[in-house]
C-alpha cells in the first residue's frame, strides 16, 4: 500500500492553515470533554454581538462631558468603567491613557493580542499581526501614519504594551466644534481605532 497522497482532487476544506489548526485543536478539546461547545458558542456570541467598541465610545463621551468621571477614569480605570456596567474577563485591570496636545498614546501587545475586550470587543486582525506589533514599538509615529493620521512633531507618542493582566484604552482629545453635543452624538464620532491610538475622532463622522 502506498503512503503517498495524490493531489489530483480538490479538498473539501476552506480553512487557512492556522484556521485548520485551531479547528483541529477545538475538535480535540471537545472530544476529550475539556470544552463545552455551547459555552464556547455563548462566549463568541457575546463578544461578536453584545460587546464592542460602542461601549468604549460611551466611556470616552462620558469622560468628555463629565470632568469628575474623567478624573476617576484617570485614577482607576477599572472602577470607572465598572460604573457604566463594563468589566469582566479581559478587563480585570483597565488603564485609560488620555491624549493631550503634548502626548498621543498608542496601544499594542507585542507578545500576542491582549486587548480590552469588555470595552472594545474583539480585536481587529491587524492588531494581532506581527508587522503591526513590531512596527508599533520601532516606529510608532510611522505606524500611526500608515493609518492616515499625521501627528504634529511637537506631540510625542507613547506606546503602551498590553499584557494578560493590564489592558489599555486611549481617551482621544475632544475635537473642536463639538460644544453642546449630547453624549450619544459624541460617542458616534469615537472609532475603535481612535481608542487604540491609530485614529482620531472626526466631527464629519457624526451620526
Amino acid at each position: 500500500m502506498s503512503g503517498h497522497h495524490h493531489h489530483d482532487h480538490d479538498h473539501d476544506n476552506h480553512f487557512t492553515a492556522i484556521e485548520a489548526r485551531v479547528k483541529a485543536l477545538e475538535t480535540l478539546m471537545v472530544e476529550k470533554g475539556y470544552v463545552d461547545p455551547a459555552a464556547l458558542d455563548a462566549i463568541i456570541d457575546t463578544y461578536e454581538t453584545k460587546i464592542g467598541p460602542r461601549d468604549g465610545a460611551r466611556i470616552v463621551a462620558k469622560a468628555w462631558t463629565d470632568p469628575a468621571f474623567a478624573e476617576r477614569l484617570k485614577v482607576d480605570g477599572t472602577a470607572a468603567v465598572g460604573e457604566l456596567g463594563y468589566g469582566g474577563r479581559g478587563g480585570e485591570h483597565i488603564v485609560a491613557c488620555f491624549n493631550t496636545p503634548e502626548q498621543h498614546n498608542l496601544i499594542v501587545c507585542t507578545l500576542c493580542s491582549c486587548y480590552p475586550w469588555p470595552v472594545l470587543g474583539l480585536p481587529p486582525v491587524w492588531y494581532k499581526s506581527p508587522p503591526y506589533r513590531a512596527k508599533a514599538v520601532i516606529d510608532p509615529r510611522g505606524t500611526i501614519a500608515d493609518f492616515g493620521v499625521t501627528l504634529p512633531e511637537s506631540q510625542r507618542v507613547r506606546v503602551w504594551d498590553s499584557t494578560a493582566e493590564t489592558r489599555f484604552i486611549v481617551i482621544p482629545m475632544r475635537p473642536a466644534g463639538t460644544e453642546g453635543w449630547s453624549e450619544e452624538k459624541l460617542a458616534s464620532i469615537v472609532s475603535r481605532d481612535s481608542m487604540i491610538g491609530t485614529g482620531l475622532p472626526r466631527v464629519e463622522d457624526a451620526a
